[in-house]
């Protein structure tokens, strides 16, 4: 089938679905493959649901009706009907990456934009390659810009969702130590998330950048089309950090906005957002608006108040970038009674002792009330230590907080989404 035959059914279809979930009638279901699954054993059941088309790529699948197309690969044609739908609508599309806060600052992007545009922007953090398609595939034709968040664990990922999304402007937030074990090194972090700066290079397309990053900066030498935000360089908009007690406070020119982001580490996600808004003209007073009233969910830098305890929720992902962060940010603006709750960081490779072990170096030379270490690459590191204490499982952190009462307490939660570490709200009282 030619795409812009199935392009035409997606245009009186309503929507994708790749899950007989979440069917809704009308949709286009695709039927997708991965390690353990494969949505081509569900194609009739998308069918009795009400789909009113199914793709499938597996001939014992196929039912030779009009409502079945049968194609080599489910997933390569549904990228591919994404850029279609992407050039279709002519949508300009803001892409961003980077090691830490993607999600925090596509969501800041996108309240920003908001404001002036239709804006479209990835769900969640849907940022891979099916993710990407579904996002681009979510806009229509009152859609003006899109916002689309991109993550990789690999060198060529980024590469292959640059040539899905085609995105017009660039963002990476920084280049951290997160996805060793695909990236190999913090220099291939920097050669894969860079993949979205050569992509914008070559097209001669427009790249934001925080100018006060030396490795973006040094990247970016010899570009002109660029368009950044600094402290202190005067070639570039100046927006200037003012505190973080524990809410992000930043200026632009004398405006002054106050964010509900706690930790300095987000002062320059929130800049991002500002220097994208000013680049597509919103007014300063509906940045700041739209700055001061996005509220984090989803464990990122959550400030919850419970049993007493002032608690700082961050634990939807963790790096030892992102982890020495916010351990930086605990210990400078806590309270006295401080208590820590460290969840292992995953996809480290052979970077996992050493990284874990750094964040124990750090953790012993510091003060803190009472640290709980959680997990198996924790437990490795486990050293007689008063104040440290260390837990293989969750389970084993449950029965021991249920032996003991921690007095009213500021309490940083922080470890690797696997962990799920939100749990441990249940246990504090």
């Amino acid at each position: 089938m030619k795409i812009e035959t199935l392009h035409q059914h997606f245009l009186n279809s309503s929507g994708i679905c790749t899950d007989t979930r979440n069917i809704k009638k009308n949709c286009l279901y695709f039927a997708l493959k991965g390690d353990n699954f494969n949505g081509n054993q569900f194609a009739q059941e998308a069918l009795d649901k009400g789909a009113l088309k199914v793709i499938i790529d597996e001939i014992g699948s196929h039912k030779n009706t009009g409502e079945t197309i049968l194609c080599a690969n489910s997933l390569k044609l549904l990228q591919e009907l994404a850029t279609y739908h992407r050039e279709y609508l002519k949508v300009p599309i803001i892409s961003l990456t980077g090691s830490n806060g993607k999600t925090t600052t596509k969501e800041l992007i996108s309240s920003v934009l908001s404001k002036k545009y239709q804006t479209v922007a990835t769900k969640g953090n849907l940022n891979n390659h099916i993710g990407v398609p579904l996002t681009l595939l979510s806009m229509d034709s009152q859609t003006e810009i899109g916002v689309v968040e991109m993550g990789a664990n690999h060198i060529k990922e980024i590469e292959a969702l640059c040539k899905i999304a085609k995105p017009n402007y660039g963002y990476i937030t920084n280049f951290g130590k997160a996805h060793l074990e695909g990236f190999g090194s913090i220099e291939g972090v920097i050669q894969g998330k860079s993949e979205l700066y050569q992509f914008l290079i070559k097209n001669k397309e427009a790249i934001f950048l925080n100018a006060d990053d030396p490795i973006q900066k040094k990247l970016l030498l010899n570009y002109t089309k660029k368009y950044g935000f600094s402290e202190s360089d005067p070639k570039y908009f100046k927006i200037s950090f003012k505190t973080a007690d524990p809410f992000v406070v930043l200026e632009v020119d004398t405006t002054v906005i106050t964010s509900n982001l706690i930790g300095k580490y987000n002062f320059t996600n929130i800049a991002a957002a500002i220097i994208i808004g000013h680049f597509f003209n919103v007014p300063i007073a509906h940045i700041k608006d739209a700055i001061e009233t996005y509220i984090p969910t989803n464990n990122r830098s959550q400030l919850i108040e419970k049993a007493g305890h002032k608690i700082i929720l961050d634990a939807y992902n963790a790096n030892p970038s992102s982890m020495m962060a916010a351990l930086e940010h605990f210990e400078k603006n806590a309270g006295d009674n401080k208590v820590v709750f460290l969840g292992d960081m995953f996809e480290l490779g052979n970077d996992a002792a050493q990284e874990h072990q750094k964040i124990l170096d750090w953790l012993k030379e510091h003060s803190f009330n009472q640290c709980y270490l959680i997990g198996q690459n924790f437990y490795r590191t486990k050293t007689e230590t008063p104040y440290l204490h260390f837990f293989k499982t969750f389970d084993d952190l449950k029965a021991h907080l249920g032996t003991v009462s921690l007095t009213q307490s500021d309490i940083l939660i922080k470890a690797s989404r696997g962990m799920a570490l939100e749990r441990i709200l249940d246990l504090l009282k």
